[in-house]
């Protein structure tokens, strides 16, 4: 038997940041990155030797298309007794994000034309600053913090990714661009 609650506000913000993880693992690029502009609704409910699953209404953001708001219900399954799983997250998109193809094109053939692959560090520096040059690079390491973020995310943990310490372009001999990350992320519950 499933018994439904209104837990307090924590809960609920972790499990947004889960959801939120998972969309900008999902749904970023170089041409796109997601910000919760607002939790509108949320609920718990028990479900009786499966877990905790929440139903989430959030309103996002892309910050490259600022004042145009999407709204996403999401649903996030924490599994009973599961330490080591993501949680089972669903969601729907209601409304189009904005086409990110010519931006992530332009991305693409600046990163293939370049001498040498590129490496930089501390973006954002100690001010908070991204060179704009960087912010594709920036977004790109939001997609795989999102995946981390998800990935980590159990009912008591709240992550945000805090900064890319170092990133160095993978020389390829294919077509294809790869990225390695050391990526800084910010556990809100332990500071």
């Amino acid at each position: 038997r499933a018994m439904e609650q209104r837990p307090s506000p924590v809960p609920l913000s972790r499990a947004a940041a889960a959801a939120l993880g998972y969309l900008r693992y999902r749904r970023g690029g170089p041409g796109r990155a997601l910000e919760l502009r607002e939790l509108r609704r949320a609920r718990r409910e028990d479900i009786s030797g499966v877990g905790h699953k929440y139903y989430l209404e959030l309103e996002l953001e892309d910050v490259l298309d600022k004042g145009r708001a999407v709204t996403c219900s999401a649903e996030v399954l924490y599994h009973l007794g599961s330490k080591d799983s993501a949680p089972d997250v669903e969601f729907t998109l209601e409304g189009e994000l904005q086409s990110t193809e010519e931006a992530d094109n332009v991305f693409y053939s600046r990163m293939r034309s370049l001498e040498k692959e590129l490496e930089a560090q501390n973006i954002p520096d100690s001010h908070g600053h991204v060179p704009p040059e960087l912010e594709p690079i920036h977004r790109l390491a939001g997609v795989a913090g999102g995946y981390v973020t998800w990935q980590n995310s159990r009912e008591n943990t709240h992550f945000h990714l805090a900064q890319v310490k170092h990133v160095k372009q993978v020389k390829r001999t294919d077509e294809f661009l790869q990225f390695d990350y050391v990526v800084l992320l910010h556990e809100m519950v332990s500071q």
